[in-house]
């Protein structure tokens, strides 16, 4: 017998049993099909594939599990592409036909109990090993069924596996930590894949020992090196549309919660109002991560969130002045994901800037001194 046709032989029988199937049972059915002619090699290869098509991500499973993987993404049947760090690569995977693709991207949804089909045809969601899905079905895809799948690997470096790894160049290490002792409110900015989660895990673990810290999360990123962290996630609707908890819903039960320190891995939506508020009632110390391109866009990035949660214009920049005091810029080059500026929160008239105190690359620093002087301790220099 072929490995297609057992393969086969063993789905429909794996079909017919209820739950999902483990390693031990595909197995007891290939020897059972096969009747123990195979030797162990082929068997436990036959047993890969057919648990990562029925219970995993199927022919996308081997490249969510090498080494490195941060995004897999399907544009149809004939392209996947992955990315491990150094921009997109496209691999030799391929799906029979878009077919194929819809009913993977509908088990996985089913997976994490999210409905997938033509009445609602697309979903964001975290699968139960913590990968993010999001699918998109056609017609609204024009280009057949796609798949992205972000692969959520805890950030698990040290400030210092950081700086051998070349990720803080000239003083921004001793600004960074400095920056964590003042107990200063801040933002870690950049774009997508620029390794805001992983820094912000390193300065977590710098946090005195004896302060205890709230994580608000949409999905399980931090893992700073703390013997006191709370860690509360978000959660999506279910199938009915109920049980949503939102971030905002956290914000707002982590200020019951006595925290030293309040953080919010991503900052995108009504739960900055929150936040800035928490930031401007005595919660120092408070950070975070954002979307942004440039510091100086940050200011204007959470005004559009603000406005949106309907707060005014002249209230979130008043909020913002009084509650955030740094902005950490990392880009993603090819040489690897760099600390590349360190901004101050300054109010000028009515609204509210970032300026630059700190450049990687040498450029003018026009807020030094107001770096300098926020990190100072008490009767001392700053770094």
């Amino acid at each position: 017998m072929s490995a297609p046709a057992l393969l086969d032989r063993v789905r429909a029988r794996l079909a017919l049993e209820q739950g999902p199937p483990s390693r031990a049972g595909v197995a007891a059915l290939v020897r059972a099909e096969t009747g123990g002619l195979l030797g162990d090699d082929e068997v436990l290869r036959i047993v890969r594939d057919a648990v990562d098509e029925l219970a995993g991500a199927g022919p996308l499973e081997p490249l969510l599990r090498a080494p490195g993987v941060t995004d897999v993404l399907v544009n149809g049947p004939g392209q996947v592409w992955l990315d491990r760090g150094a921009g997109l690569e496209r691999t030799d995977v391929s799906f029979a036909d878009d077919d194929a693709v819809r009913r993977l991207a509908v088990r996985l949804a089913a997976a994490a109990g999210r409905r997938l089909d033509d009445a609602s045809p697309w979903v964001d969601v975290g699968l139960p090993d913590g990968t993010r899905l999001h699918a998109v079905l056609p017609p609204v895809s024009s280009t057949g069924t796609c798949l992205s799948l972000r692969v959520l690997r805890r950030s698990v470096h040290t400030l210092d596996d950081l700086a051998s790894l070349g990720t803080l160049p000239g003083a921004s290490e001793e600004l960074l930590r400095a920056l964590v002792r003042r107990r200063l409110a801040f933002l870690i900015t950049g774009g997508t894949g620029s390794g805001k989660t992983t820094l912000l895990s390193a300065l977590l673990g710098e946090v005195d020992p004896g302060e205890r810290m709230v994580l608000c999360e949409d999905a399980t990123e931090l893992a700073p090196a703390h013997p006191h962290v709370v860690r509360l996630l978000a959660r999506p609707a279910n199938v009915e549309g109920a049980g949503e908890v939102t971030l905002r819903d956290l914000v707002r039960q982590a200020l019951r919660m006595r925290p030293d320190r309040l953080v919010v891995g991503e900052v995108r939506g009504a739960e900055m109002t929150d936040l800035l508020a928490a930031l401007n009632t005595g919660h120092d110390g408070g950070c975070g991560t954002l979307h942004a391109n440039r510091p100086a866009e940050v200011p204007a990035r959470l005004e559009a969130l603000g406005v949106a949660a309907g707060l005014g214009r002249e209230a979130v920049h008043s909020q913002l002045a009084a509650a955030l005091a740094v902005v950490v810029h990392l880009r993603r080059m090819p040489e690897g994901r760099r600390v590349a500026e360190i901004g101050v929160v300054q109010r000028i008239g009515d609204l509210v800037t970032v300026e630059p105190a700190w450049s990687a690359d040498g450029r003018p620093v026009p807020a030094r001194g107001r770096l300098e002087e926020l990190l100072a301790p008490a009767g001392g220099e700053a770094p």
